[in-house]
């Protein structure tokens, strides 16, 4: 693991966590997994990826921030069922966890094992603001690390607004035994940056608002220009 020093860097670590040797120059493939399959208890018992903001859902905002940066999208539902609530949405695929009822990690087990890429960029299905500039700058701080995870501070990190080393998720998710995403972020060689180096391309770093519920959409909208998709 590795925090920047004063100057915004880390010391580079070599090899990755699987022991392989990186950064040969080829370009690698980048995929984003979104995860849509979590309780809607905090939103009123709606699904917020079908909340209407600024004139579109959160999960068509989703797609068209994360298609300016990924070569693919993979949405894990909670089931087959869920998924078929995504049958229309065109350039993604939607995969129903294996390992169910275990929270974000189960998500991210299947998302990982339907990925095609090298690097993943992973969130949640709640966060109608992410900005693909933002994206791009955690893909290009990979280097040699596992993980590129933003921090507020030593304590506060976005595992679900990060970017990961599939090899190192695949490792990792094939041999744990905590649900906990700390604990999954402090098992990977993971490069923190902090969130005060993205206000440059973010300045309110608005692409970490996530909605629990509707009074949070209204307190960055100023106003109530949220509804329910029919």
């Amino acid at each position: 693991m590795s925090h920047p020093d004063s100057s915004g860097e880390s010391s580079p670590p070599g090899k990755g966590s699987c022991g392989e040797q990186r950064g040969n120059g080829a370009k690698p493939r980048r995929s984003a997994i979104v995860l849509v399959g979590g309780e809607a208890r905090r939103a009123n018992g709606m699904e917020k990826y079908f909340f209407f903001f600024r004139g579109k859902t959160f999960i068509e905002r989703l797609v068209d921030s994360l298609s300016e940066v990924t070569d693919e999208i993979v949405l894990v539902a909670k089931d087959e069922d869920q998924c078929l609530r995504f049958r229309d949405m065109e350039n993604v695929r939607c995969v129903a966890d294996v390992r169910r009822g275990i929270g974000p990690v189960g998500g991210i087990h299947a998302g990982v094992q339907e990925a095609k890429g090298d690097l993943l960029f992973i969130c949640a299905c709640d966060m109608p603001c992410i900005e693909p500039g933002v994206i791009q700058r955690l893909f290009s701080e990979i280097d040699d690390y596992d993980a590129v995870i933003p921090e507020w501070d030593r304590e506060r990190f976005e595992p679900l607004h990060a970017v990961y080393r599939r090899s190192a998720l695949i490792a990792y998710l094939s041999d744990h035994k905590s649900l906990s995403l700390r604990d999954m972020i402090k098992s990977l060689n993971s490069r923190y940056l902090s969130v005060d180096q993205l206000r440059n391309m973010d300045p309110e770093l608005q692409t970490f608002t996530n909605i629990n519920k509707i009074e949070d959409l209204m307190s960055i909208s100023g106003k109530k220009t949220l509804k329910k998709k029919k």
